[in-house]
């Protein structure tokens, strides 16, 4: 039985992660360029869904001036971060971003594949939760996978998915595995469809980061 909601156990999630989603080292690369642009220092900043913590290790690497809070509801995943940032300036929260409740705290909250778990309801009170984490002008990104606003639109984007994943050693079970996990395990829903959920929530902007195969990154201001 799986540790967390992922497809992947925690102790093998980072090893494969990268061979599942195309240009998954690029988000982390795209949250730290949005942060620099912002010119904000002494950042206290949440992960939410942090998974094993190398966002918060990348973002580390770059800058000592960080505060973290991680949360993620697997202890497991949270186990490792931990052994990760052993000694740095980072607090841990066992539980889902629905289950937060902090208000007014933080400088950025990042959301990265966490929320596409989630019931539509569930995923407006999650991102409703990251909406009031933030400080006034705080900022929101999330970079999450998406479906392709047509039916033929998808089943090609689907088929380049599939094509990338054989492209870096993935059994034809294993891609059918993933695969069959959209509109089961998970729910994506549309570039459209996040603008207007995070527009819904209160952010006073809310704009596309990046885009590529079936993801997407969003970034809304509070």
């Amino acid at each position: 039985m799986n540790d967390n909601s992922s497809a992947y156990n925690a102790c093998v999630y980072d090893e494969n992660i990268v061979n599942t989603l195309p240009y998954y080292r690029e988000y982390s690369v795209q949250i730290m360029d949005v942060l620099r642009a912002t010119g904000r220092k002494n950042i206290s900043w949440l992960d939410t869904g942090c998974g094993t913590g190398t966002l918060a290790e990348n973002a580390l690497k770059i800058r000592d001036d960080i505060s973290f809070t991680l949360c993620d509801p697997s202890q497991k995943m949270l186990d490792i971060a931990m052994e990760k940032l052993e000694g740095r300036n980072v607090r841990f929260i066992c539980a889902s971003s629905q289950e937060l409740d902090i208000e007014n705290e933080f400088d950025i909250v990042t959301a990265v594949q966490c929320h596409h778990y989630l019931s539509p309801q569930e995923r407006e009170t999650a991102v409703g939760k990251c909406f009031r984490a933030l400080k006034k002008g705080g900022i929101f990104v999330t970079f999450e996978n998406i479906r392709l606003s047509a039916d033929e639109s998808d089943a090609i984007g689907i088929k380049r998915w599939t094509q990338f994943m054989g492209d870096h050693g993935m059994t034809p079970e294993q891609i059918e595995h993933h695969t069959s996990r959209r509109f089961r395990e998970v729910f994506p829903i549309t570039v459209d469809e996040h603008l207007k959920l995070l527009a819904k929530c209160g952010f006073a902007t809310a704009d596309i980061l990046w885009a590529s195969y079936m993801q997407a990154g969003f970034w809304a201001i509070k």
